[in-house]
């Protein structure tokens, strides 16, 4: 029963979505048509901006929110699980949410053994939120995190959906507490086959090695293909 509330919600936010917000979305090597929302086995968000990120239901297909119902596995940082509206809105959007506490304990260990045959995962692999300034909330350069190395690792094949935010500064930025309506959100999606990827990273050479790689690779996309300003990431 739970997946059809979740659904259900799913759906009811991606029409609120579509009420006050407009969309621009585009395909980087791949038709819109063609794009194989079944096939996912993980959804990396990057360029995470705000809490509101939720709103990108509103770009996706109906079938593919009943997949984030039925199938998510979404890691999410303790310390945003634990705030009482936010962590009970997050439960109840996928099917699975584990609470981390961003180091390698087991938290993160109980992520890994979700990760089934019908799971997927979605991660927003820079772990923290960017500010309007462009770093993090410590004044550091956005870096992508190693954990999604740990979780592509663990799995044989499928596609990954790189997901490019525009960002949400203009939306909610960090510390602000309303939305603001009638703005134009941009994305830019990208997919990638696991098994060729993992291949051209080495993946069955040294984990550590890997793990850089991988960062390195998601830091590269991402500055190249997210439709935001290049200066940001100057910084």
């Amino acid at each position: 029963m739970r997946r059809f509330a979740n659904y259900l919600l799913l759906l009811v936010l991606k029409a609120a979505a579509h009420l006050f917000y407009r969309f621009r979305v585009t395909w980087i090597g791949l038709p819109e048509g063609a794009a194989p929302w079944d096939e996912y086995r993980v959804v990396a968000l990057l360029n995470h901006t705000s809490l509101f990120e939720w709103l990108f239901v509103g770009a996706v297909p109906p079938r593919f929110l009943w997949r984030i119902a039925s199938h998510a596995l979404v890691p999410a940082a303790d310390e945003t699980m634990e705030r009482p509206l936010v962590g009970r809105f997050i439960k109840l959007l996928a099917a699975n949410v584990v609470p981390i506490t961003r180091k390698a304990d087991h938290t993160w260990q109980a992520v890994l053994d979700g990760v089934d045959s019908h799971a997927m995962v979605i991660i927003l692999p820079e772990g923290r939120m960017k500010r309007e300034d462009g770093l993090d909330k410590n004044g550091q350069p956005m870096t992508v995190r190693g954990g999604i190395a740990d979780i592509l690792r663990s799995l044989d094949g499928g596609q990954m959906l790189i997901a490019y935010s525009g960002g949400l500064h203009h939306v909610q930025a960090p510390g602000q507490w309303l939305p603001r309506p009638f703005k134009t959100l941009s994305l830019a999606l990208e997919a990638v086959d696991i098994a060729a990827y993992k291949q051209a990273l080495g993946a069955d050479g040294d984990p550590g090695e890997f793990k850089v790689r991988v960062k390195q690779d998601l830091e590269r996309r991402r500055d190249l293909h997210c439709p935001v300003g290049r200066e940001l990431w100057a910084t």
